[in-house]
């Protein structure tokens, strides 16, 4: 199974596109605002409004063996202690090996964030290869999540 935490994730199609190719479910999860895909292997979760939601019920069900794909760093380090396989849309996989100091560098951020109101920008904007690099890990960690399954 993959789970996408489809609220403003650049990446849905291609998701779509390698699990067809795998013959894999997939979740996409987020608040509403997604219009649902013709794909039989494609279900489209709505949870309802409220901090998190989608993100709780996302790690209440990854497990070993399935792929998360978010941007949401405490989401990640859930799914990744439950023995998800977890990846970023620019294509930077969190292990347990990453995934506590991406935490640590999310926390310093927000911190810095809160202290200086005026600071400006955010991260840099999604590029095709970031895409491409996406494609790549996408691949590579569904293969090694059938793997696990088998």
């Amino acid at each position: 199974m993959i789970y996408v935490d489809a609220d403003a994730c650049p990446v849905k199609a291609e998701v779509e596109r390698v699990a067809t190719r795998h013959k894999l479910e997939m979740a996409l999860v987020s608040n509403g605002g997604l219009r649902p895909s013709q794909n039989p292997l494609v279900q489209t979760v709505v949870v309802p409004e409220g901090p998190d939601v989608a993100d709780m019920w996302i790690a209440d069900r990854a497990k070993a063996g399935d792929v998360v794909v978010t941007n949401d760093i405490p989401l990640a380090a859930r799914c990744v202690e439950n023995g998800a396989l977890v990846l970023k849309p620019n294509g930077e996989a969190l292990t347990e090996a990453n995934v506590g100091n991406a935490l640590a560098m999310r926390d310093l951020m927000t911190d810095l964030r809160s202290a200086d109101p005026f600071r400006q920008g955010g991260g840099k904007p999604f590029s095709k290869s970031d895409r491409t690099r996406f494609l790549d890990m996408l691949e590579r960690l569904v293969r090694q999540a059938s793997k696990a399954n088998t």
